[in-house]
């Protein structure tokens, strides 16, 4: 209910706004600010067409009829939608102040489905329960304090296993859920926050089990749910094992691996020899996924081609495979096979439109839009495709980045927004932007997403190259891109903002000491201050994960590294104006790194801006808190990058 009184009240204050009944924005009571000098209301009309857009991301298919599920937008916060005929209506099934995530549709008559859903941004998913018929939800678990999802039914529906970390809070153990009685029970004890699911056998007693340890090795585990053990099945030193599912025959599994490559590539693991048979010859790029129909005949893929999506559906008994070159080009984010084994259910996305969902018939070659989300008034023409840039960094290693050039009614060379994706093993990719077309078609700003070393899509031994003591080469390569920016003939160099969100966050504090007389400003979104204090106030599941990545603060010279690299210990060197923005609840970048930076800032006497939300967490997914930030970002960009 605060929520929607929330979002009911920025309606009003929006309407006010543009009825010009008053001059500045109030700052909601769900928001803290510090330093951000009022907002001008005109600011809401202005930028009106470029915050009304809206999405549609795949969730599922029935498994039965024709239907699609989607998460799309229409109120305040994305809600389950469901999608009779291909553009028929969005019917929204799910009314809730925040948004549901992970949906699972019951598998033998599609009478139900189950979903998580948060609470503020805390990710402390619990289970729930939508029946079509009574159109009502029940909650299955309510252990405020833990993660509950990764839902996989049995064959015959009747039965659930999921992962669950409300034994302890740290340990994501394998629990079962009776659909009929609803008895809960934990099936399998596992130690660390990195395992998932992958499958679980039509007999009802081999569980396929995924042990993340890090971006570079993933091995599998077999459980036994009657005995309720489980055993490692296939582990080797920095090499990804993926299970996928189990083969019809239940002789193989199907999974992904980069063993021997570096980069993954679809293959079956015998279940007895352990035998490896690769289903396709590795590629020059990631398969990103490798999606198998009901009956076992064609697998689809996904193949990361220097960011952009490419499609291709594979004969599962010839091995030959074709791409799908009716897919418009950009990325694609969930594939899944419909019941028919022939249809292809696939959400796209490109840089001129948001995610959209369409179905793919392979034996008739046809694709069909299924939903056309609107843009909300937003008017792309003179924005140009995002180009792929390359640059030598410091040591000579190439990186690259899109760059999406300023609308090209402006004329001369243009400032430079620098956007770094989190992770770190992330990738920015040619994607709809979003409310940040208003950067290149109303103030003539250029952005650049780069990748740095550490990113995924370009190789395993790419993506390891920031690692514990490397981590500032990272930073370096920033420091190149600046260096290139500087020899572009459309770019201004003298005008550059840095930005970035999680590790991003990061490298944008990292940025704004290193190169802080070579940039005007910096804007961090739930970035990290201090790897040291960050990795002591994460969340426990979360936190061997990231000591693999960054390092093991428990470690006296990783901790003493931590300590030399750390933004926060070099506010002093920062006297470009700094603008954060962070979410109280947080559970991967607690609130403190944020709070702690923006206290030093203030205190050296530096220009700050601060902005949080009591009611978000990684990020902010509430359109009246996404609006609200837009416009200080862009009243800061007018006020230090453009002035």
């Amino acid at each position: 209910m605060k929520t929607i009184l929330v979002y009911f009240f920025s309606i009003v204050f929006c309407y006010q706004a543009i009825s010009q009944e008053i001059k500045y924005l109030p700052v909601p009571n769900n928001l803290f600010t510090e330093g951000i000098p009022q907002i001008n209301a005109e600011i809401v009309k202005e930028t009106k067409p470029y915050t009304e857009f809206r999405s549609a991301s795949l969730l599922t298919v029935h498994p039965k009829n024709n239907q699609v599920f989607i998460s799309t937008r229409f109120g305040n916060t994305a809600q389950i939608h469901q999608v009779s005929m291909p553009m028929g209506d969005r019917k929204q099934l799910t009314f809730f102040d925040e948004s549901p995530k992970e949906m699972v549709i019951e598998p033998v008559n599609g009478s139900y489905f189950l979903f998580t859903k948060d609470n503020g941004g805390n990710e402390f998913g619990q289970l729930y329960k939508f029946d079509f018929e009574s159109r009502k939800t029940i909650q299955l678990t309510n252990d405020p304090k833990s993660q509950n999802g990764n839902c996989i039914f049995n064959s015959l529906g009747n039965k659930i296993i999921f992962t669950s970390t409300a034994r302890n809070g740290a340990d994501r153990d394998i629990c079962g859920l009776d659909m009929r009685s609803g008895a809960k029970k934990n099936i399998i004890d596992n130690r660390g926050g990195g395992w998932s699911i992958a499958d679980w056998s039509d007999d009802e007693q081999s569980i396929l089990i995924n042990e993340g340890i890090s971006v570079s090795q993933t091995n599998i585990w077999l459980g036994d749910f009657t005995k309720q053990t489980k055993s490692v099945f296939i582990s080797d030193s920095n090499v990804v094992y993926t299970a996928l599912q189990f083969s019809i025959d239940k002789k193989n599994a199907y999974l992904l691996t980069n063993k021997n490559s570096e980069y993954a590539y679809p293959a079956l693991v015998n279940l007895i020899s352990k035998k490896i048979t690769p289903l396709l010859n590795p590629l020059k790029w990631d398969v990103n996924s490798y999606e198998i129909n009901h009956n076992e005949t064609k697998a689809a893929f996904v193949v990361n081609e220097n960011g952009i999506s490419k499609l291709y559906v594979q004969d599962l008994k010839t091995k030959i495979y074709n791409p799908i070159p009716q897919i418009p080009i950009g990325t694609i984010g969930k594939i899944q096979w419909c019941a028919d084994n022939n249809t292809l259910a696939v959400s796209i996305g490109t840089y001129n439109s948001g995610n959209d969902v369409y179905k793919f018939n392979t034996i008739t070659n046809k694709l069909t839009r299924w939903t056309e989300s609107e843009l909300g008034g937003m008017n792309l023409n003179g924005i140009e495709s995002p180009q792929l840039v390359q640059w030598k960094s410091f040591d000579s290693l190439n990186i690259s980045g899109f760059l999406y050039s300023a609308n090209k009614t402006f004329k001369g060379k243009r400032p430079v927004i620098i956007n770094i994706h989190g992770g770190p093993e992330g990738q920015s990719l040619p994607n709809f932007i979003g409310r940040n077309n208003y950067y290149l078609n109303e103030l003539g700003v250029s952005i650049i997403y780069p990748n740095v070393r550490g990113s995924v899509g370009y190789g395993k031994a790419f993506t390891n190259l920031d690692n514990n003591y490397d981590r500032e080469n990272s930073v370096k390569d920033i420091g190149a891109l600046i260096d290139w920016i500087g020899s572009q003939p459309n770019l201004d160099a003298s005008r550059i903002m840095i930005t970035g969100g999680s590790y991003g966050g990061y490298m944008t504090l990292a940025c704004a000491f290193h190169y802080n007389d070579k940039i005007r400003c910096a804007l961090d979104v739930v970035g990290i201050s201090n790897f040291n204090t960050f990795l002591k106030n994460t969340e426990s599941y979360r936190r061997d994960l990231r000591r693999v990545e960054y390092g093991d603060e428990r470690d006296s010279s990783m901790a003493a590294f931590f300590e030399k690299i750390s933004p926060l210990n070099h506010t002093r060197e920062i006297n470009k104006p700094l603008f954060i923005v962070q979410g109280k609840n947080d559970p991967r970048v607690p609130y403190t790194e944020a709070q702690q930076m923006a206290d030093k800032i203030k205190n050296n006497g530096g220009i700050i801006w601060f902005l949080m939300a009591n009611d978000e967490g990684h990020g902010f997914a509430k359109k009246n808190n996404q609006d609200y930030q837009f416009y200080s970002t862009i009243m800061f960009i007018e006020n230090y990058l453009l002035n």
